[in-house]
This record gives structure tokens, sequence and C-alpha cells, in this order.
């Protein structure tokens, strides 16, 4: 173990010294992508590339190339239960792929950990949830896309599938991080009133474990969405007057600040982390495929908000509690 901590220690400074910075303590949001999960990604796809595996050894090089010793695996398993997709054995599939990611995580111990994922709607959800519960690698947290999973917390039957979600999470003490935005493609209201659904109706279940909001409430790449920040803004606010049912939020900064950024969307995230307090802010990038900024440059992009020194020295060093244990 010290050995490996030794030949670490110059990939580390190399890569911090070449971006000019301390670099994050972690990535708090990448993924990877089975050949099973890609397969189906690629299917009828209009994308100029085709989406290949993504593995564990890609996410580590890339880290390392970055300065970022830790990272965590976010199952892309809540795919399959899209509403837009017919999978044949689904569930087998959503089980497959959270394994896969565990495995994955689990070739690097000291470095990588994995979330559980699948749609919370589905009947198999709180099957699944107690499933990785009681595994060593995928028991850490959730993973929860509403947009993906095309979830509206304003429809009644939604909401009360998701309290049993949350309820159950808590229970076993699993983290969450959630991706809030509601679906773009099918239009889906999202924004202030959503967001104090959130707040009041699903927070409160959960008081034993901290939840993660990915992208600050958005989607990304980029923060040109105004419902996300209209949902972001009631988030922020609550924290802010020191709302109890926030105690344990976080948010993280994923692809939200790209190379196109507008200067007036870079003051607004500056703005929203700001209320926040950087104490809550998780340094994130997202999935490393495509366009994607890979993480040595999506830390290079974020570091062109108008913080201070001070403000980014801290959210580098910031340490989600479902990280030290």
């Amino acid at each position: 173990m010290k050995s490996q901590a030794l030949w670490l220690l110059p990939v580390i400074f190399l890569a911090s010294n070449a971006m000019g910075q301390v670099a994050p303590v972690a990535d708090y949001h990448q993924h990877v992508f089975s050949p099973a999960i890609a397969k189906v990604l690629n299917a009828g796809s209009s994308a100029p590339h085709e989406l290949q595996q993504l593995t564990a050894s890609d996410v580590i090089t890339h880290l390392d190339t970055a300065g970022i010793r830790r990272g965590i695996l976010l199952s892309v398993a809540y795919m399959y239960g899209s509403p837009s997709r017919n999978v044949e054995d689904e569930y087998a599939k959503v089980r497959a792929e959270n394994d896969w990611t565990a495995a994955q995580a689990s070739l690097y111990p000291k470095r990588l950990i994995a979330f559980c994922s699948f749609n919370p709607l589905k009947e198999y959800a709180l099957t699944e949830l107690e499933r990785c519960a009681k595994d060593p690698n995928l028991k850490h947290g959730l993973k929860l896309h509403f947009g993906n999973s095309d979830v509206q917390v304003d429809n009644p039957e939604h909401l009360e599938q998701l309290r049993r979600v949350f309820r159950a999470a808590n229970e076993h003490r699993m983290a969450i991080v959630i991706h809030m935005r509601a679906s773009i493609s099918r239009k889906r209201p999202y924004g202030a009133q959503q967001a104090r659904v959130f707040l009041e109706q699903l927070l409160p279940l959960v008081p034993n474990i901290h939840v993660q909001i990915a992208h600050l409430a958005g989607t990304g790449p980029g923060y040109d969405d105004p419902p996300s920040d209209e949902a972001l803004a009631v988030l922020a606010e609550a924290v802010e007057r020191r709302d109890p049912r926030t105690r344990h939020l976080w948010f993280d900064v994923a692809s939200c600040v790209d190379l196109n950024i507008s200067p007036a969307n870079a003051a607004l995230v500056v703005k929203r982390i700001r209320q926040i307090g950087v104490k809550r802010v998780l340094y994130g990038t997202d999935a490393a495929v495509g366009d994607s900024l890979r993480p040595r440059e999506s830390w290079a992009a974020f570091r062109k908000l108008a913080l201070t020194e001070a403000e980014f020295k801290q959210i580098a060093k910031n340490v989600a509690p479902y990280l030290r244990g």
C-alpha cells in the first residue's frame, strides 16, 4: 500500500502542477459503460461515433491525468428502464449492469466506489435496492435519473413510489445521487414548483443519509437552462436560510461549466455556488465519452469561474460523507 501511494505521488504532483492548481481529491460524478449497455445505446443512434465500452481502467487513466485520487462510478443501469426503450428481460439486464459496475470499481478498491442504479418507478425498484444494499460493492448509494426515467414529482403516483424508494434508501443508509432535471425531450414541467415538492415531500424522508444533487439541478453540458436554475434557486435559498431539511444536501458541478459557457451563465453559477456555500459543492466531470470534457480539461474549465483561490481550494478538498467510510 505504501509503495502504491509513493508511486502515485509523482502522478498527482505532475498533473496538479501542469494545471497550475491543486486538483480535487475526488471526482464525484463518473460513469462506466459495459459492452452490453454500449450496444443498446448505439442501436438506432445517429451519433457520428459509436459509444465504446468505458471501463474503470479508462476512468483511472483520466483521473491520474488530472491528479485526482478517487472517483465515484455511477451505474447507468437505469438506462434499461427508460420508457423510450422496450427491453427484453429488463430487470436481469439492470442487475447485470449494476454488478458489472461494482466489479469494475472493485478492481481499484482504494480509489473507486460504485453506486447502484435503476428507474425508481419500475416494479423491481425496491427489490433491486434491497439487493444492492446487501452487496458490499454497491451498498454505498443509489444513482437516480429523473430525466431518463421520466419521473415527474408532481405526479401523485410517481411521488408515492419515490417516497417508498427514499424511505428504503434511508433505512439502508444508502446515499443518493440524483439527476433532478425532468425530461427535456418530453417537455416535462420543471422548475421552482418541482424543486419545492422535492424539498417538502422527499428530503424529510431521508434524515439519515446524504443526498447529492447532480449537475447543480440541471443536466449539462453548460448551464444554459433557465428551468434548472429556477429549481436550483429554490434549493440554494433553502440552504442559505438553514432549512433543516437541507442539512445533508450536497451539489455536484458535473459538466455545468463547459468551454462555451457565457459570461452571464458563468456568473450565475458563481452566484448559486456562493448561496449554497462552497463546503457543500463537489467536483464532478460526467461520462468521459464523445465530446465531453475529460476530468483534467473539465477542472481547468471550472477554474475559469470568478471564484477566489480559497473557494476553489475548498471545493477541491471537499469529501462527501459517503466516501469517508
